[in-house]
């Protein structure tokens, strides 16, 4: 879903002194910042400028130690709360983020790049799980069967798992935590959140909107760090799970780690989404929704669309609408100017960027012609800002990286294909399953590809489908690893564990007589 390079290999922090002149951005434990003591820090960039405008502590064992101790302590107290006052805080805290939540939006685009009002719409979707959450008492019931024997019922009860971990990643710094934390915090867990290096604020702003929502002390923790800090809750004993969203070689990292030390483990990794464009399929629908999905957040989102499968005879017609689109695209600070906001800001650091442009050039040496270019471009007045231009891509082959790898970033590749069925087959033998799209007006041919295709999540003229609260988010194949997918159904079930109570009372009446006594040493059995 995004590259998580700290996660799978150390950062090099930086020390305090090259820190002096900026804020550090510190740990949220025990209900209140903490400032580090490891010495050791990692930059926090403005993309838009390219500017450093703090750095983030990168926590040592010590501060890990305490932040697992202080969320246990959480735990024990927040455990024991009855499920009205539960849903109260969770209750409070939807509607003090409801308020404020272009607070919010501004600290990302601050620190991610992305436009003010597509970090709105990331608050909206995760606004939609804490609504969710807020109804959990429904989603946490048991079961009861009475009298399953003479005198026998059978009972069920769901309880939280205790500390739980949840490692996000750049692109969505609020959304994605709050695919878990809400469920989480809601069933009676305690949380600790290790957030992105590059975009460390908004976790801190969340914890302590908790805190006035009257969260107690503990039950939201966020630890900076970085690989140290993430081996550190996939090692502990106190953790009882992992929830994590990133690329997939770390993602399978997360869960064969956090696997063998006995956690249920959500690790979402990568994605390579395709759109598979029939010939009778409206076209000017079709380049309005790649265009969209391809650069809306600058591309970089698990959910963007970077493959058009053009079933031939419509490619030529499509790309020239997609290029006229990208024509009128404006790209710029994400925090706009005088009130007006660009359609697209920066991608989050230099050497992302540079990243970018290097599978525009392996998809060139390839044989791909390269439509739009978007390397090298710039923003006036932000000369040093990470900026990548829209880029479109046509002919490229299917044996390139270019169209079989993540690229996360403003590229949209055009693959002509002769039919519906050598579409499917490109989609299906790739190795990412985390959506699709289909574009027809043909519903028989739509109903087969949602039956045929080996996907998660698809959309029918539908570009982005990202399922709503009370369905699940998660991919197949490469995309997925563990026990569930996140939010929904799925989420409840694995932020509680169940247990089957099987309970005997006597009747008064015949207690001690015959019916009630003897010695049987066979299997129990049910009468």
């Amino acid at each position: 879903m995004t590259t998580v390079e700290t996660t799978a290999t150390s950062t090099a922090g930086a020390t305090a002194a090259a820190a002096s002149d900026v804020a550090v951005i510190p740990h949220w434990i025990d209900g209140a910042e903490h400032a580090s003591t490891s010495g050791r820090m990692a930059p926090v960039y403005n993309p838009a400028t390219g500017q450093v405008t703090a750095h983030v502590a990168l926590a040592d064992q010590a501060e890990i130690d305490a932040a697992i101790a202080s969320a246990q302590r959480g735990f024990e107290t927040w455990s024991g709360f009855s499920i009205a006052k539960r849903q109260a805080v969770v209750f409070s805290f939807r509607e003090l983020l409801n308020a404020r939540k272009r607070e919010l939006a501004e600290i990302i685009t601050s620190e991610h790049g992305k436009v003010v009002s597509d970090a709105m719409g990331e608050i909206l979707r995760g606004q939609e799980v804490v609504e969710l959450a807020c109804g959990f008492p429904h989603l946490i019931k048991g079961a009861y069967s009475e009298n399953v024997s003479t005198g026998i019922d059978v009972y069920s009860t769901k309880q939280a798992l205790g500390v739980v971990g949840i490692i996000s990643p750049f692109n969505f710094p609020a959304m994605v935590p709050m695919w878990f934390f809400p469920i989480a915090i809601a069933a009676g867990n305690a949380v600790v959140l290790k957030p992105s290096e590059k975009d460390p604020s908004a976790a801190l702003w969340l914890a302590a909107l908790w805190k006035e929502a009257g969260l107690p002390d503990g039950v939201f923790t966020v630890l900076q760090g970085d690989k140290l800090a993430v081996d550190g809750l996939l090692e502990s004993p106190v953790v009882q799970s992992i929830s994590f969203v990133g690329s997939t070689p770390i993602a399978q990292y997360i869960y064969e780690t956090a696997s063998r030390h006995g956690k249920r483990v959500q690790a979402l990794g990568g994605a390579k989404n395709h759109m598979l464009v029939l010939p009778d399929a409206d076209l000017e629908l079709v380049a309005d929704s790649a265009v969209n999905a391809g650069y809306g957040a600058a591309g970089e989102r698990c959910m963007a669309i970077s493959v058009v499968l053009a079933v031939e005879p419509v490619a030529d017609d499509l790309i020239a609408k997609i290029q006229d689109r990208i024509a009128k695209l404006r790209i710029g600070n994400g925090a706009g100017v005088d009130g007006v906001e660009p359609d697209m800001g920066p991608l989050i650091t230099g050497i992302h960027r540079s990243k970018v442009a290097e599978y525009v050039d392996i998809a060139e040496a390839d044989g791909a012609q390269v439509v739009v270019d978007g390397r090298g471009f710039q923003v006036d007045g932000h000369q040093d800002g990470f900026f990548f231009g829209p880029t479109l891509l046509d002919r490229v082959p299917t044996t390139s990286r270019a169209c079989t790898e993540e690229i996360f970033g403003p590229v949209l590749s055009v693959v002509r294909v002769q039919s519906y069925d050598e579409g499917l087959e490109l989609i299906n033998s790739g190795q990412f399953g985390n959506g699709t799209a289909i574009f027809t007006n043909d519903g028989g041919a739509a109903r087969r590809f949602q039956n045929e295709v080996h996907v998660g999540m698809i959309g029918i003229n539908v570009p982005i489908p990202v399922p709503v609260a009370y369905h699940s988010f998660g991919g197949w194949k490469k995309s997925l690893f563990g026990d569930a997918k996140a939010y929904g159904v799925h989420g409840f079930d694995f932020f509680t564990r169940e247990k089957a109570i099987t309970s005997r009372w006597l009747d008064p009446a015949t207690r001690g007589t015959s019916e009630t006594r003897g010695i049987n040493l066979g299997f129990p059995q049910n009468n």
